[in-house]
């Protein structure tokens, strides 16, 4: 079953921005990329650290300490060091209302 967490108004989340959000199952980074929302955990599969304040460049980011690369649609893992995806989640907007799914 579903567990929908609110992560911010739409409003709130315009294009090219990003939002961290504390969940009893992981931190969770949910970016805008061009009007669409995706969701990953916020932990790179290479080192174990965040990842959200890392650039951005398309629909990549870049690990901030090591460089490498995910893609922030599906969670592979693009570039060394990192050779394990990072988990993604679905995402919604209902009501206004930008929405992860945590339930696995």
């Amino acid at each position: 079953m579903a567990e929908w967490i609110d992560v911010a108004p739409e409003s709130e989340l315009l294009p090219g921005s990003r939002k961290v959000v504390s969940t009893a199952y992981a931190e969770v980074a949910v970016f805008n990329l061009d009007g669409l929302f995706f969701a990953i955990e916020d932990v790179c599969s290479h080192d174990g650290g965040e990842l959200a304040s890392g650039a951005c460049e398309g629909d990549q980011i870049i690990c901030p300490r090591h460089g490498a690369r995910f893609c922030i649609r599906d969670g592979r893992a693009l570039t060394p060091p990192a050779y394990d995806n990072i988990d993604t989640f679905p995402i919604r907007v209902e009501n206004g209302m930008v929405q992860v799914d945590l339930d696995d």
